[in-house]
């Protein structure tokens, strides 16, 4: 009897398992995922960009998870807005399921956009956005409270006379635009104190010049930041050779293998690293359940995280800055 009662358990466990299995595909919260055509239009790809590179990286993760094509056509310079909207043109044509898009600006890929959408092509913005909502979902930082973290750390490095400068990437992106509008809240009254704001239009040497012009015109800057990995990578190197390192605090935004260096060299006293590959990844996979017919929010904070040199060694901050774990 005690045989038979151990089978009867053992069927009856079977059968459970079935059920949940058989319940969980047909819940309406589970894709059915087909393949889809997906087109990816970032800023820039640059291999020199960490940022960028794991970003593009946790696009190809995603699309190859999800059985789906993803192409990318990216143009040579972050402010190169016409050859972005000329491969932006070009991806319409070819008639993806969806087109992903990074604009570099709020409102010069406006009527490309909705061109794609007259055609049936979902937008999905990633890392920025325009002005006016053409996008079915964005997922991205959020830009704004990033900012003003970095700006509430930097303040506990200042005094009232403190004075202090921004180097910014693209003048009118919406990343520019919102963590120096964070970064002046987090500031509070001591952003009065904040000499000049110039933009290096997304470039390392362009960067380290404008550093060094400020560091000249401003003697008595006690602070300088960066608000992207170009910017900050830039004032970190010029503000390092200038031997300014205990006079000058650097603080930005973005991670790479040389902002940690520059940490451990005393250099960066604080940097917001953005989650790049999650934001990469997200994008495309709320992309494809998009098109499968899931419900999905239509704006997505793949958030971001404050490392400074008392916490960059934490396991969970290790994960996040060196990539390889």
């Amino acid at each position: 009897m005690r045989k038979y009662r151990k089978v009867i358990i053992i069927i009856i466990i079977l059968m459970a398992a079935l059920l949940v299995a058989v319940t969980g595909l047909m819940s309406p919260g589970v894709t059915q995922t087909r393949e889809c055509s997906l087109i990816y239009i970032p800023k820039i790809k640059d291999d020199a960009n960490d940022f960028w590179s794991s970003l593009i990286s946790g696009c190809k993760m995603a699309a190859e998870e999800y059985g789906s094509k993803l192409e990318i056509m990216a143009p040579d310079k972050e402010e190169n807005i016409e050859e972005q909207n000329r491969l932006l043109k070009a991806a319409i044509e070819k008639e993806p399921d969806a087109i992903l898009f990074s604009p570099s600006s709020m409102s010069a890929s406006d009527k490309l956009l909705k061109k794609a959408k007259e055609k049936g092509i979902r937008i999905t913005y990633i890392d920025s956005y325009t002005e006016e909502e053409l996008q079915d979902l964005t997922v991205a930082t959020d830009n704004v409270e990033a900012g003003r973290r970095l700006g509430e750390y930097a303040r506990t490095l200042l005094d009232k006379d403190s004075r202090l400068a921004i180097v910014s990437h693209v003048k009118g992106v919406s990343t520019a635009v919102e963590r120096e509008q964070g970064f002046r809240e987090g500031l509070g009254d001591y952003a009065k104190n904040i000499v000049e704001v110039v933009y290096c239009n997304s470039l390392f040497e362009k960067s380290y010049e404008l550093t060094n012009e400020l560091m000249k015109k401003y003697p008595d800057l006690e602070m300088i930041a960066g608000m992207n990995e170009y910017s900050a990578v830039g004032v970190g190197r010029a503000v390092s050779d200038a031997g300014a390192k205990d006079r000058i605090a650097v603080v930005g935004v973005d991670c790479s293998q040389e902002a940690i260096n520059l940490m451990e060299m005393g250099v960066y006293k604080g940097i917001i690293v953005q989650k790049a590959f999650r934001m990469g990844y997200m994008g495309v996979e709320e992309t494809i359940h998009m098109l499968n017919g899931d419900s999905v929010a239509k704006n997505i904070d793949s958030g971001c995280e404050l490392v400074t040199p008392d916490n960059m060694y934490d396991s969970d901050i290790e994960r996040l800055i060196f990539p390889f774990y």
